[in-house]
């Protein structure tokens, strides 16, 4: 029986075309928990080849592969050489699948739950409410319309006074989380959403270097520089080492400062 092997996730790594077929990298999370007297698994990265046809299909493109989540069903191989494959394993693809994304979930959710209650306000007992508030208002005295009108003037001033300390505290917290990491952080991101270019992986850090950021790390609890990452990608342009770090001691946030799209 050949062994077949199943990758859910997003292209780490720009598209790279072939004369039949296309390949990009994938990674995938170990298990966070492993037998007693057995070491926890740790990051594998892959790279994926499909066939063009296959690949046409699903309506990718190279900027959409390194954001939309795919499935992807096939064999591992380990016959392919190193320059077209970067990956730790080789991954013959039978077939790809594009994955719903969770905010069209959302939305469709939001917009079935939005349908009952418009069709409920449109009930036959509806005119026969207006009809009865139009004859209450008749009858009444002047002076209530004028008492109701007040009342709708100090109602939304409430949500207002709430919603203040709220966001006041919002903020004082991220300012507080900033200050503990090294200087010149803007924002921390979580280690899964940074996308390493294929030119960063070809490469191998100084271990010495390397050694002495994970003593840092050890020592502190927080890297001694932040990450340069491009804002809206999330594509890594500068800290290669740092990366390479916070993957060595599991760090689940790094810190980031952002380098905007010319």
């Amino acid at each position: 029986m050949p062994h077949k092997i199943t990758l859910t996730g997003s292209a780490t790594g720009p598209l790279r075309e072939y004369d039949r077929y296309v390949a990009f990298d994938m990674r995938e999370k170990g298990s966070p928990s492993a037998p007693k007297g057995l070491k926890k698994s740790t990051f594998i990265s892959y790279t994926v080849f499909v066939a063009k046809k296959a690949f046409n299909k699903t309506g990718l493109t190279k900027k959409s592969i390194m954001h939309e989540k795919v499935l992807i069903q096939g064999e591992p191989t380990l016959d392919i050489p190193i320059d077209e494959c970067p990956g730790e394993v080789g991954v013959i693809c039978f077939q790809i699948t594009v994955l719903p994304n969770k905010n069209d979930k959302e939305k469709n959710q939001t917009e079935e739950k939005k349908e009952p209650k418009q069709e409920a306000s449109a009930s036959p007992e509806a005119p026969q409410k207006t009809e009865s508030k139009k004859q209450e208002e008749a009858q009444a005295p002047v002076s209530q319309p004028v008492a109701k009108e007040e009342k709708k003037e100090v109602k939304p001033i409430q949500p207002e006074v709430q919603q203040a300390p709220t966001e006041e505290k919002k903020a004082e917290e991220k300012k507080t989380t900033l200050s503990n990491q090294p200087k010149g952080t803007q924002d921390l991101l979580n280690f899964d959403d940074i996308i390493v270019p294929e030119e960063f992986l070809k490469t191998r850090p100084n271990p010495e270097k390397t050694q002495k950021v994970i003593d840092f790390v050890k020592r502190t609890g927080r890297l001694d520089e932040p990450l340069t990452i491009e804002k809206g990608s999330n594509v890594l342009k500068d800290g290669y080492r740092r990366y390479v770090v916070a993957k060595t001691v599991k760090m689940n946030q790094v810190p980031v400062v952002y380098e905007y799209q010319k």
